[in-house]
């Protein structure tokens, strides 16, 4: 009998725990029809594909309801056939996320957090190159949202044709959502997204990754989500960007739009941005306040402070899962299908390139804050050395002699910084600063200059010799804004696809970059400084004005996008002309990495 009672109590329990599933989950097929009703903050993408599983990663305001005898998980994702398979997500909030009154939102707040909850589920079980459906939900309140069903796969085999996807600098500018949209119309879903750096402007504000009110925030663009009108000849185009992320995982690279600069509360977030210092300048303020600011000799108080006064990438780490090195995600290889994937971390801070007596820029300090060097900005400073000697190269130089390296069959390297460029962020050198002190008789500094010698360029003295002799096909990298490619004599490509709405030009004929006069040799006001001449595209190239062919695309109306196709090896470029919004993108440029 007591059995009986038992099982009697446990069946009742299972069908009310059913019944609260089945109409929580008939709620979440209606529409809203109150403000409060919950939402969403993002779609799912996807991150770390394996052999036979992969990532899924998503966004609420809200952490969920509490585990109870009624809620067994709050948030989850449904997979598989008719989605009877379940993975139950792990849920951590960002630590540094938030918005002020510079933030395009409604009601853009004073200086304040946003609290914001990551949620990610491993998907296990799967078979390689096979397709499954998915759809992630969460609970709070006792109601259930759901996302739409997309599909997932883990990592691609061998020999199997992918579509990758090269994209950059996206940081909210105009005409992404309309490239987006073309990379769909035109290739269909893509396989993976490779994206060496600048994803928004201020990695801290929330509202750029997630729901700016121009309508072309970061997850929005790359989910077909986002809501951007562009306005050209008097005709306004409504763009939503491409449903891609959500299928295909996205791979990305640190440029200097995820690095956020010195703490306070007395600044804006781009304020903050624009005022990182370099690491050793950090530690030297700390070790002369240690006493105040630290008494008890705390290690972890002093690595938060010297952090905090220099610069983080906290944000950009705590949103994306990336393939691990000895760095943590900051650098990494991982094997996707027939490619190896080198993932590095080459970025320096962008500043004026301004000689103006006030200006702080990338050659020099501004007179008024001579006596301050706490205010200094320390020229365009490296945020992770890539000199041999440094963590970051001997890490590569070790993966360049992997087996999993060696055996792949396209050998690819993404980073930020250009080594090869016709655009204005290449000057000046990739080295550090070098400051060139003036004083007045009495010994009052005068000025403070900085000098980059190109002969110390860590880029191209060091990190391409040694990706051209481990056999490396292709360089992609972003930063300029524009299109431009290159090839050397070992054969090795280098390609720079970033021309997404806000391009400064190419620095050929009359458009000189704006250098000093005291030290030209290090500097060039036009051409690529590093030697190798741009390549014409070899199938629609833009013309000049007497008819000649353009070896770029730098245009705020002609957007571009990249695709590699590993089928056939080829990099194929295409281009949008977003004042004919009823157009197609055209290939414009292709080009077949060699063989190994």
């Amino acid at each position: 009998m007591k059995i009986a009672k038992l099982v009697l109590v446990s069946l009742t329990i299972l069908a009310l725990i059913a019944i609260n599933y089945l109409s929580m989950s008939l709620a979440s097929q209606k529409q809203p029809e109150t403000a409060s009703e919950i939402s969403l903050l993002s779609d799912p993408f996807l991150q770390l594909p394996t052999e036979n599983t992969v990532n899924v990663v998503w966004f609420t305001e809200f952490k969920g309801d509490q585990p109870s005898d009624l809620i067994l998980q709050r948030h989850l994702v449904k997979y598989g056939s008719q989605l009877k398979r379940q993975a139950i997500a792990k849920t951590t909030k960002l630590s540094r996320v938030r918005e002020d009154p510079d933030s395009q939102l409604d009601d853009p707040p004073a200086k304040s957090f946003r609290d914001i909850w990551r949620h990610e589920a491993v998907i296990v079980g799967l078979t390689p190159n096979q397709r499954v459906p998915y759809q992630v939900e969460s609970i709070c309140d006792r109601q259930v949202v759901s996302s739409k069903i997309f599909t997932l796969t883990s990592q691609p085999t061998t020999e199997t044709a992918l579509k990758i996807l090269l994209t950059s600098d996206h940081q909210l500018m105009p005409m992404t959502t309309a490239n987006l949209s073309q990379v769909v119309k035109i290739v269909g879903q893509v396989d993976a997204v490779f994206f060496p750096g600048d994803l928004v402007n201020v990695p801290d504000r929330a509202s750029e990754w997630f729901d700016d009110l121009q309508g072309g925030a970061f997850f929005p663009s790359l989910q077909g989500k986002a809501n951007y009108k562009l306005e050209r000849n008097g005709i306004t185009t409504t763009y939503h960007g491409g449903e891609i992320i959500q299928h295909a995982p996205l791979f990305t690279a640190i440029g200097n739009h995820e690095v956020m600069g010195k703490v306070s509360p007395d600044r804006t977030l781009k304020q903050e941005f624009n005022q990182p210092h370099p690491r050793q300048v950090a530690q030297e303020f700390y070790r002369s306040q240690a006493a105040k600011v630290n008494p008890t000799n705390n290690s972890q108080l002093e690595a938060d402070w010297i952090k905090n006064n220099s610069f983080n990438t906290d944000t950009y780490e705590e949103i994306f899962t990336l393939p691990q090195s000895s760095a943590g995600g900051s650098y990494y290889a991982t094997t996707f299908g027939d490619i190896r994937l080198i993932s590095l971390y080459v970025t320096n801070i962008w500043r004026s390139p301004s000689l103006e007596a006030d200006a702080q820029g990338r050659y020099k300090e501004s007179n008024a804050e001579l006596d301050h060097p706490q205010a200094w900005g320390y020229g365009q400073h490296i945020f992770e050395p890539i000199a041999p000697g440094s963590p970051q190269y001997e890490w590569l130089n070790q993966e360049l002699q992997s087996k999993a390296y060696q055996q792949a069959k396209y050998k690819i390297v993404m980073f930020h910084h250009p080594p090869h460029s016709l655009g204005g962020n290449i000057v000046p050198p990739y080295t550090d600063p070098q400051p060139k002190l003036y004083y007045t008789d009495d010994g009052t500094l005068q000025s403070r200059y900085y000098d980059y010698p190109l002969d110390n360029d860590y880029i191209i003295r060091d990190l391409i010799p040694l990706l051209e002799s481990a056999g490396v096909q292709l360089a992609y990298y972003g930063h300029s804004h524009l299109w431009n490619r290159f090839q050397s004599d070992s054969g090795m490509h280098f390609l720079e696809s970033s021309n997404v709405g806000n391009s400064y030009g190419a620095h050929v004929g009359g458009n000189k970059r704006e250098i000093p006069t005291y030290s030209e040799q290090n500097f060039a006001a036009t051409g690529n400084p590093n030697g190798l001449p741009p390549i014409v595209p070899n199938i629609a190239p833009l013309l000049d004005d007497s008819g000649q062919p353009l070896p770029y695309i730098a245009s705020n109306d002609i957007t571009v996008f990249s695709i590699f196709d590993t089928a056939t090896g080829i990099v194929t470029s295409y281009r949008y002309d977003t004042r004919q919004p009823n157009s197609d993108a055209i290939k414009f440029d292709q080009f077949k990495l060699k063989d190994n």
